[in-house]
């Protein structure tokens, strides 16, 4: 998907690496409950500097975490950690599947967490992940107990060592044979020791902010233990590696930094020695070390594979444990295996070429196994586990074979029709749309490099999606006219060839086979069962090249790109993808009906991929009215119409949610969704899409007049919206304001959430701030990711800040008297049902007796929280700090979260 390798997959680094794999037949599946959770130190340390095969499964695409990035949040936030973890995995060369699970937030306990998701749900898709990838290890970051914190982070734990006993059981979801995999059975599990340390207080659980006995369950035995689980292996991850120029932390720690919704981007890492601590929970009996007390298990325990109670075969001939009917083919893998033996004490060679004329024998005989295993009748789980494990070893030989011959393929969409000289400042692609839509003509360059006398280019081709109309793409000859030539234009060992397409009029926009009706279902409906565990849908378009060399065949594909540009980033690549031919978007998607009874303004615009015009209305409940009934929208080139204004009056409101849709109608089509490009610079874009739908709700509310509100965005929310909604314009202030502006010109400024941790420029304002407040003015703070200043002495617990996670807690009014909760808007705890994900999070542990607590709130089995929303009166103004999360609230027009923030806005004219 990335079209550029890294540093570390071209040249002697990517050959080393290649035959590093080759020598093993060793696998590995980590299973995490959230981007970010993996162990990226370990898998970068096993793929590449031992050749291992690594998976990374992980239960959740982290849905409910926060961002730092933007104000993308829910699925639009899992779309975008999806990327950033697939941009993480290039560093720790580890596959990544996926399973069905929405991350719902913050969960306390394992208990709360199947109780939304379902044991049996979160069981199938990781014994679907095993089946499909055949691990012989499984290894897990957390460990099923509340030293793992999180509930979910402790549901993985559980799951990693349950999977290894279910998805060797035939018995265990057979309805997953259908889907053409078998059972197949892990060899052992291991579980990272815990990073939260035993004491004799036990173990602190960071979930609830108590501590707890120190119990681990084995999940395979059934037993329990008490105190810190053993440490069965050290593996030394720090090792620097000479090839690759660093060491496989600091390689990791690189990828773990590309998750910068989360973390803000890493800091680079010095060398030096670095561990990982395993516990073993169990292995197969076949697998067990024979003899513990042998000279070899008196060695330090650094292997995963081999140590004092793990003995696993990795090699080639090793795979004649995968059956009876592999037993049979035992002679054809010790000829493999004494090939693959004798090629690593000569080679590398003299030169690449030298060392790919040696590996093609053994190249040449795994294939022919292949095909004899292929042709043979044996049994199901035999024959599949031999043709899983072949074809991988094929795959690398490839591998291996491609970078040792400099065998490049690029394949990119052109407006071109013949292949222009670069000049002395090397070729390129040119820039062009990155979607193309149904029915649409386009033209790519497929450019293949590494040709040589003993390596010769056989064919080339597209792989479409199969159930789409896609048509083989016409080669364009020199004149850039249809020709049957072998390529546009070839020099030495460079060959460019144009060819022309054109997408299908039933071709399907590219988005995520992953949907739900609403956040509150907490996993994800498939359209796709054969797509379940990926990543994202294949993308529409991919272009493959077959070349030979000693006879045998080297196979590269790569999914057709195109060149995007921007200023100082310069040009990369991003994938072509399938967009309609016309978007509708309505701004904005939540809005409440206007508290004046004035009309309700809903601006839609319509995109068109091309020259483009028709009628665009909206859908209105029953008796509802919207002026203009339709408009007209015409488009010359490819873009956005200038918004549309639609007046909407509404009829005979109840309460609950209603729904407007906008509709647009060209040429016979009728559009009913747009789309929106989740990621921010630097991340790979997805686009996903979204019904044209405009919620809203009538909400009894008031807000004090005449109101001049600042706002201070930090990391990215909604909440100035919502404040235009209650009839103020907010404005947002720069970091000029703060520092030197007239703060005087506003009567309330609103602190964003986590803005101090974002905005630096706060810390230094911060006197101006509280000399607003002194001076009459009103400070509203949200939820803050860590300690901030303050007029007065507040302070959340450092270690971990408290948070409530359950939607549905009781709140209680400690002070219904003050103000605040009566002002314009009378504050009941009805004022906090209906609420989503959570209450809130950062609540405050300690604070100056200025402050006065209004509320207080719990989940269960949790102290007291009564900072959740302090106020103050130093000098003549006001000071406010919110943990509720409001921002969660508002876009899902939460009646409370409305009036609440009335309030808060509302304060200062009390």
């Amino acid at each position: 998907m990335y079209a550029l390798p890294l540093p570390e997959d071209r040249g002697t680094a990517a050959v080393e690496q290649a035959l590093r794999r080759l020598t093993t037949t060793a696998s590995v599946m980590e299973i995490v409950a959230h981007p970010d959770d993996e162990d990226g130190a370990l898998l970068t340390y096993l793929s590449r500097g031992l050749g291992v095969r690594t998976i990374l499964y992980t239960l959740t695409r982290g849905e409910g975490g926060q961002n730092a990035m933007s104000a993308d949040s829910y699925d639009a936030l899992g779309v975008m950690r999806t990327q950033e973890l697939l941009k993480a995995g290039e560093y720790y060369g580890a596959k990544q599947v996926w399973g069905t699970q929405a991350d719902f937030g913050f969960s306390k306990t394992q208990e709360e967490a199947f109780a939304r998701w379902g044991h049996e749900r979160v069981l199938y898709d990781a014994v679907l992940a095993v089946r499909r990838e055949r691990p012989q290890v499984i290894i897990a970051t957390f460990i099923g107990a509340v030293s793992d914190g999180h509930g979910q982070h402790q549901v993985s734990g559980e799951i990693a060592q349950e999977v290894f006993k279910a998805a060797g059981d035939p018995k265990v979801f057979p309805e997953q044979f259908k889907d053409g995999v078998e059972p197949w059975q892990p060899l052992a599990v291991y579980s990272m020791v815990p990073f939260a340390p035993v004491t004799d207080k036990g173990v602190f659980d960071y979930a609830t902010g108590k501590w707890a006995p120190a119990k681990f369950r084995n999940y395979v035995t059934g037993e329990w233990t008490t105190g810190e689980p053993s440490t069965d292996v050290t593996i030394p991850v720090g090792t620097w590696d000479p090839v690759l120029g660093r060491g496989y932390v600091q390689i990791a720690r690189q990828g773990w930094g590309e998750q910068k919704s989360q973390n803000g981007g890493a800091n680079p890492t010095l060398s030096g020695p670095g561990t990982a601590r395993y516990h073993l929970v169990a292995v197969w009996p076949g697998a067990a070390a024979a003899d513990s007390a042998t000279e070899k298990s008196k060695q330090p325990d650094a292997d995963l594979f081999h140590n004092r109670r793990v003995n696993l075969d990795t090699s080639i001939a090793g795979l004649a444990r995968l059956g009876p009917a592999a037993a049979g083919l035992a002679h054809d893998l010790a000829q493999i295996q004494s090939g693959m033996d004798e090629f690593s004490k000569e080679c590398p060679c003299k030169s690449n070429l030298e060392t790919a004329h040696r590996l093609t024998p053994v190249y040449r005989q795994t294939l022919a196994l292949r095909e004899k295993v292929s042709a043979e009748t044996l049994d199901a789980q035999s024959k599949a586990s031999l043709l899983f494990e072949l074809d991988a070893k094929i795959q690398e030989f490839q591998s291996a074979l491609e970078n040792l011959l400099g065998l490049e393929l690029e394949a990119f969409r052109t407006s071109e029709s013949a292949v222009q000289s670069g000049g002395f400042r090397g070729n390129s692609a040119d820039e062009t749309p990155r979607s193309v839509s149904p029915g649409e003509d386009f033209k790519v360059r497929v450019h293949l490099s590494g040709l040589s006398p003993d390596v010769h280019s056989v064919k080339t081709w597209f792989e479409t999606p199969a159930n789409e109309g896609w048509k083989a793409g016409v080669r364009l000859g020199a004149d850039g006219k249809n020709s049957a030539d072998a390529g546009s234009s070839v020099s030495g060992s460079v060959s460019d060839v144009i060819f022309a397409l054109k997408a299908p009029d039933d071709a399907h926009p590219t988005q995520p086979f992953f949907t739900r009706p609403s956040i509150e279902q907490p996993y994800y409906d498939i359209s796709r069962p054969e797509w379940r565990l990926r990543s994202f849908a294949p993308y529409p378009l991919a272009a493959w090249a077959e070349f030979t060399f000693d006879g045998v065949p080297i196979r590269l594909g790569e999914v057709v790109q195109t060149l995007q540009r921007a200023t100082g980033h310069g040009g990369f690549y991003e994938p072509l993808v399938v967009t309609p031919a016309i978007g509708v978007r309505v701004d904005p998607e939540a809005h409440i009906l206007p508290v004046d009874g004035s009309v309700l303004p809903v601006h839609v615009t319509v995109h068109t991929q091309g020259p483009a015009e028709g009628m665009v209305s909206l859908k209105v409940p029953e008796g509802w009215r919207a002026e203009p009934s339709e408009a007209h929208f015409k488009r010359t080139a490819a873009g956005d119409t200038e918004p549309i204004l639609f007046s909407v009056t509404p009829s005979a409101v109840q309460s609950g949610a209603y729904n407007l849709e906008a509709v647009a109608r060209s040429d016979g089509h009728t559009y009913e969704s747009g789309w929106q490009s989740v990621g921010y610079p630097g991340l790979l874009p997805y686009d996903i899409y979204k019904a044209t739908q405009l919620k809203t709700r009538k909400i009894d509310v008031k807000l004090a007049p005449g109101l001049r509100i600042g706002y201070v965005m930090g990391t990215g929310d909604l909440v100035p919206e919502a404040i235009e909604e209650l009839g103020a314009e907010p404005r947002l202030l720069s970091d000029s304001d703060l520092s030197t502006g007239d703060l005087s010109a506003w009567n309330v400024i609103v602190i964003g959430i986590r803005a101090y941790s974002n905005r630096p420029v706060l810390t230094a304002a911060q006197p101006r701030l509280d000399d607003f407040v002194r001076n009459g003015g009103t400070l509203i703070v949200q939820y803050q990711s860590a300690n901030f200043p303050a007029p007065l002495p507040l302070s959340m617990n450092g270690r971990m800040p408290e948070r409530v996670v359950d939607e549905q807690s009781t709140v209680k009014l400690l002070a219904p008297a003050d103000p605040l909760l009566k002002q314009p808007n009378a504050i009941t705890t009805a004022d906090f049902d209906g609420w989503v994900e959570e209450r809130g999070h950062s609540f405050l542990e300690t604070w100056d007796p200025a402050y006065t607590p209004l509320t207080e709130t719990a989940d269960a089995g949790q102290d007291p929280q009564r900072g959740g929303l302090l106020v103050a009166h130093p000098g003549k103004g006001t000071y406010v700090y919110v943990a509720y999360a409001l921002y969660r609230q508002l876009p899902e027009l939460v009646p409370g979260a409305y009036r609440l923030l009335a309030n808060l806005l509302s304060a200062g004219k009390g």
